[in-house]
């Protein structure tokens, strides 16, 4: 069915095992209730005569399959939760048609747009909630979370952006394995739902260490990267904070051909962060004699900041523009984020097929410079 591109949604209501396990583990969205629905191979009775002694709810309730496996998407108190959940999935399927005009009434963000202005940090180092950056952007600040539960430190979902169904792609910290196939998942089902995508890039990149590279977290981080880069839906990357190394290759960077990418003043992009830099030389260039008496973290953070400077990246063609040519003030950023998002992320009915990138890039640009 999915071959055919027909949705699948799946209720676990109750219990789910063996081969039953399968259906909402291969369907498209799946909600699982909370003390009745079970997922698993095999159920405690059989576990053998070894087994230590769980309940049904330990083995495969919905605390372990959605915050720990990842098997089902969405979390439910009880049944009519899980109904209405299922009427949220359904109303995201996304339009059939290759440019469609907006499917609802554009609405003005229940949360005022100029509070990120005391809400994103000056120093890109201050952690900040994605949510709330989200909240300000969409329509009505409704925001249909994918997995929630799962890979927290990836924010997926859908929202409308002036009447356009988008899917939001946001990072809420460094991407772990459990983030890297929660968005790989989420941007597949883009693809198959034909729903463009919106990238908010606030990243230092993969998590690395023993333990992760022992997990596979390249692996994994390689499965995003290829969703990303395979998608065939529209792709609209707006860089909101850092973008550092492997983490803007997962969030659609310049090389995997977002059809725009905007960049707050505040925002930074390098391969690599001026103290993570910093730390790399200093390492390697041990000793008085080899340094040449100067400080290796003082330089490189000096001379790295200005290099990744927005400015200095429209130069080099990292990204599309900032602004205004003065790299612009966060305000002005902000309002053209939600004003060029709904003309960028589909190409206007009449436009030739051939023709729809470019004239949605002059478009924006025409945008941002008035």
């Amino acid at each position: 069915m999915s071959a055919d591109g027909i949705p699948q949604v799946a209720a676990v209501l109750g219990s789910c095992t063996a081969g039953g396990a399968y259906v909402p583990a291969m369907s498209d969205e799946s909600i699982i209730v909370k003390g009745n629905g079970t997922i698993f191979l095999a159920g405690p009775p059989g576990q053998g005569r070894h087994r230590r002694e769980v309940t049904a709810e330990d083995l495969g309730g919905a605390d372990v399959h959605t915050a720990t496996s990842g098997v089902a998407d969405h979390f439910a108190e009880n049944e009519q939760e899980a109904l209405r959940k299922v009427r949220n999935v359904i109303e995201n399927l996304g339009p059939r048609t290759l440019a469609p005009a907006a499917g609802a009434e554009p609405e003005d963000p229940h949360y005022d747009p100029e509070e990120l202005l005391s809400i994103v940090p000056e120093d890109n180092r201050t952690p900040v909630d994605v949510r709330e950056l989200i909240a300000r952007i969409v329509d009505g600040s409704r925001f249909h979370e994918f997995k929630p539960r799962y890979g927290t430190t990836l924010v997926c979902g859908f929202a409308r952006i002036h009447g356009h169904l988008v899917g939001i792609v946001a990072n809420n910290g460094i991407l772990f394995s459990e983030s890297s196939l929660k968005g790989a998942h989420f941007v597949q089902l883009c693809g198959q739902r034909q729903v463009p995508l919106v990238f908010l890039q606030n990243i230092t990149g993969f998590m690395v260490g023993r333990e992760y590279e022992a997990g596979g977290i390249a692996k994994d981080g390689a499965k995003l990267v290829t969703a990303v880069s395979c998608v065939d839906v529209p792709k609209f990357t707006v860089i909101v904070g850092g973008s550092h190394g492997a983490g803007n290759y997962g969030m659609c960077g310049r090389a995997y051909d977002p059809r725009f990418l905007f960049m707050w003043p505040n925002a930074r992009i390098s391969v690599m962060g001026g103290p993570q830099a910093a730390d790399v030389l200093t390492t390697d260039q041990t000793g008085p004699a080899r340094t040449g008496g100067w400080r290796a973290d003082e330089r490189c953070r000096s001379g790295g900041l200005p290099r990744s400077h927005p400015c200095q990246s429209t130069r080099k063609r990292a990204h599309r523009t900032t602004p205004r040519p003065g790299c612009g003030t966060t305000a002005s950023s902000i309002h053209a984020t939600r004003a060029t998002c709904s003309g960028c992320v589909w190409p206007r009915p009449e436009t030739p097929p051939l023709q729809r990138r470019d004239t949605a890039f002059s478009e924006c640009e025409v945008q941002l410079k008035i």
